[in-house]
């Protein structure tokens, strides 16, 4: 009994050390995905207000340009 729960537990937490990058690697990719859809939809439109949002979600998006590339660099680095 000691010895399947032991194991169970030693599963789980690398199953969360392996999925936690992952995650979080995936929520960056979505964000980005959704903060370049509304600046492009926000400068699409002739409002001032809606271009003054669109200039300022460069604020975000680019240290998420930045965290996708160096995750696509360190998964082409995993691979070889």
């Amino acid at each position: 009994m000691v010895c399947t729960v032991t194991t169970a537990m030693t599963t789980i937490t690398t199953m969360a050390v392996i999925t936690l990058p992952d995650s979080v690697g995936i929520a960056a990719a979505v964000a980005l995905i959704i903060l370049l859809a509304t600046k492009e939809l926000a400068s699409a439109y002739g409002g001032s207000r809606l271009k003054l949002l669109g200039r300022y979600l460069m604020i975000p998006i680019i240290p998420l340009l930045l965290l996708f590339a160096l995750i696509v660099v360190t998964k082409i680095w995993e691979a070889t």
